[in-house]
């Protein structure tokens, strides 16, 4: 692996699947200079999970794909698993609200067991649904929010957020929801950032930007910790949908050919960051 300017060259937030171009996607992405991944769990059959078996076996096509891809590139990846927030209302038509919620707990439970035994790193997606929701509803999913945040706790780890677009006051929720459940904000990330957020503000929780070319230049200089993400989703039916894998390290290595200066300020996504979120450096091997 080569890196751009002596970095590895992270993207914080994609998805493969099985369906999809898997290896052959984080090929275009080593070919480009990219070095790390962080591969997101998501549903790989058509119905949601019932039972906890059913996100074991979805947690275990995740690890067999970032397998994959390392045997097949050399990308070193990282592991987010989680049962995605929006499969409560899924499997609550089956199970009902109730019985939805304790199967969102139990698999949090297991997500977390998986971080201790350095399956993955982190949680996620946990969170809420991004559209409004039927006031039980909304209380079930805070409920099983509020569960995924108390087992990064315990575990200690990052949760990963997928939510609505936050303003100033929905950061501030965010951050308070993890502080009443005792977990720091900066291991609060919230995915799928797409507007800067003011970085003048106290220390808080941890924007994951999507890796737009406006975004990435208006974000370039600001301090840390902040991510790039592509979210790739890996899906036939949306080619390169959100952004192609490839996308971070073209963008990566546009920001290194201006200078180095300019390549010096990715060493905040691709290492600072980590390192203070994550707790880990990520290395370029032989760089």
């Amino acid at each position: 692996m080569r890196g751009i300017a002596g970095l590895p060259v992270v993207d914080h937030h994609c998805h493969l699947s099985p369906a999809g171009d898997g290896a052959r996607a984080a090929e275009r992405f080593r070919a480009a200079g990219g070095t790390h991944l962080f591969v997101a769990t998501q549903n790989y059959e058509p119905a949601v999970p019932t039972d906890v078996d059913g996100y074991r076996r979805q947690f275990e096509v995740t690890e067999r794909l970032a397998r994959e891809v390392r045997e097949a590139t050399g990308v070193q990846t990282y592991l987010v698993v989680a049962p995605y927030p929006i499969d409560l209302l899924r499997a609550s038509e089956t199970l009902g609200l109730a019985g939805g919620l304790d199967l969102q707990q139990r698999a949090l439970d297991l997500a977390g067991r998986w971080v201790r035994e350095r399956r993955a790193v982190a949680l996620g997606e946990v969170g809420w649904p991004h559209f409004p929701l039927d006031a039980p509803v909304a209380a079930a999913a805070q409920a099983a929010f509020g569960h995924a945040l108390e087992v990064a706790r315990d575990v200690g780890c990052p949760a990963v957020v997928h939510s609505p677009d936050l303003d100033a006051e929905g950061w501030r929720q965010l951050e308070e929801a993890g502080r009443r459940c005792g977990l720091a904000p900066d291991r609060i990330v919230k995915h799928y950032a797409r507007a800067r957020r003011d970085p003048t503000g106290a220390a808080g929780a941890v924007p994951s930007y999507l890796a737009r070319r406006d975004l990435v230049r208006a974000v370039l200089h600001d301090p840390g910790p902040w991510f790039l993400e592509t979210d790739f989703l890996d899906d036939p039916a949306r080619p390169g949908a959100v952004l192609d894998l490839a996308t971070i390290p073209r963008r990566a290595a546009a920001i290194a050919a201006q200078g180095a200066g300019e390549a010096e300020r990715l060493a905040v996504p691709f290492v600072r960051s980590v390192e203070q979120v994550y707790g880990f450096r990520p290395e370029v091997p032989g760089a």
